[in-house]
């Protein structure tokens, strides 16, 4: 009896050892998958009082609260000419809103003047340009429109959308948008402007925007940043919402090769990377 309680006592140790080596594991997993899924953000010393940032096929422009735009070059911030409230920059050139809501293609160095009333406007589509103009009604200017547009003598016209929208981007698998209720949708746009209108997306947003890859990110209105998850051709809509910890508010983000930009509410900005 004596020795069965003894081999008893050894078994309950090996089983306790082999548990405790099994949890031991999963903790060290655990943790390096919280480890990669971190954000390491470092401050952007060379330019103070961003307003707003986008980052689109390996370029990057900004506008400041003084509304001067600028273009990153290796890690020089060049002033652009003009002045601008919201500037984007993607497969369809450079494009920029003045104060005066009047939108502009940047052309050979200048910014030529292509249509009033708009808001904002994203050009991280297939070669085609997205807008929201002062009434929240939506626009897209085809592919021919955004290329073929090389000045005021230019008779291209945009196309409207459906729906109200006061901010949209589009990427690799579709254009995203939040209007002014903070809610989210999602649409398949092509280079022709063509679409099946707007599909509901849970949660709140106050500003989104697409890589060119399909990546999304977004803002709420409490300066919180958030990654769409589960984002596939065959399931462009992703799979949930995931938050990225700041560790102040934010208003503005955009995202390109493996870099996440945010922009504080305060102008303070950052690049982040896994």
């Amino acid at each position: 009896m004596r020795g069965q309680s003894l081999c008893s006592t050894k078994l309950i140790l090996e089983i306790y050892r082999d548990i405790m080596r099994a949890t031991a594991a999963v903790l060290l997993v655990l943790c390096l998958l919280t480890i990669s899924h971190a954000w390491d953000c470092q401050e952007i010393v060379a330019i103070k009082n961003l307003m707003q940032i986008d980052a689109g096929l390996g370029q990057v422009v900004a506008t400041d609260t003084s509304q001067i735009p600028y273009y990153l070059v290796g890690d020089k911030w060049i002033r652009l000419p003009g002045s601008l409230k919201h500037i984007t920059v993607g497969p369809a050139g450079i494009w920029g809103v003045s104060n005066g809501n009047l939108m502009f293609k940047y052309v050979a160095g200048n910014w030529v003047q292509f249509a009033t009333g708009v808001k904002q406007l994203d050009a991280g589509g297939d070669e085609f340009v997205v807008v929201a103009n002062m009434d929240y009604v939506p626009g897209c200017l085809s592919r021919s429109a955004s290329l073929g547009f090389m000045g005021a003598d230019s008779s291209l016209r945009g196309i409207m959308l459906p729906g109200a929208v006061k901010y949209s981007s589009c990427g690799h698998f579709g254009c995203w948008a939040v209007n002014k209720n903070d809610d989210i949708y999602l649409m398949s746009l092509n280079q022709d402007c063509q679409n099946n209108g707007w599909s509901h997306i849970e949660g709140k947003l106050s500003m989104i925007e697409v890589a060119t890859d399909g990546s999304v990110f977004g803002v709420n209105s409490a300066g919180q940043v958030y990654t769409r998850d589960g984002i596939t051709a065959s399931k462009p809509e992703g799979t949930g919402w995931s938050n990225i910890p700041m560790y102040m508010p934010m208003k503005h983000v955009t995202y390109d090769l493996g870099r996440l930009w945010v922009v504080s509410n305060s102008g303070f900005t950052m690049v982040c990377t896994h």
